[in-house]
């Protein structure tokens, strides 16, 4: 199981903040802006495709071929293509769930230097091929 912090983790938190002090008549509901920018259908769709990839991964070792990792960054960057149907992954969203997907990698012993270095690409670029976002 992977254990670094999600993203999402700090999107709810942040929202939760927002949508109190809303209640509380602290914050205008317009001036919350986390509920707008995460919505919980679109949280929860983001939480679903790193589950699956934490799954995928929590099978990879440093022994494993590199098409089993590079699959697996794949179909997570497809499954967040889909979730981000209505444009919630912006640049702060975009640079968290990629810095995500590279911390699970290298905490299941991928040397994501080396992966990315044999198929031609910086590691900055680990999920370019496929990102809509």
């Amino acid at each position: 199981m992977i254990m670094i912090a999600r993203p999402t983790e700090r999107w709810r938190r942040e929202t939760a903040t927002q949508q109190a002090a809303v209640d509380a008549g602290g914050l205008t509901a317009e001036e919350a802006w986390a509920p707008a920018l995460w919505p919980p259908d679109f949280t929860a769709a983001v939480d679903r495709a790193l589950d699956a990839f934490d799954d995928e991964v929590a099978d990879l070792s440093a022994d494993s071929a590199d098409d089993a990792a590079w699959t697996a960054v794949e179909r997570v960057v497809l499954a967040l293509n889909a979730a981000d149907e209505e444009g919630h992954i912006e640049t702060g969203e975009r640079e968290e769930l990629c810095d995500y997907i590279d911390r699970a990698l290298a905490s299941a012993g991928i040397d994501v230097n080396g992966l990315t270095a044999r198929r031609g690409v910086d590691r900055s670029e680990l999920t370019d091929e496929w990102r809509d976002w």
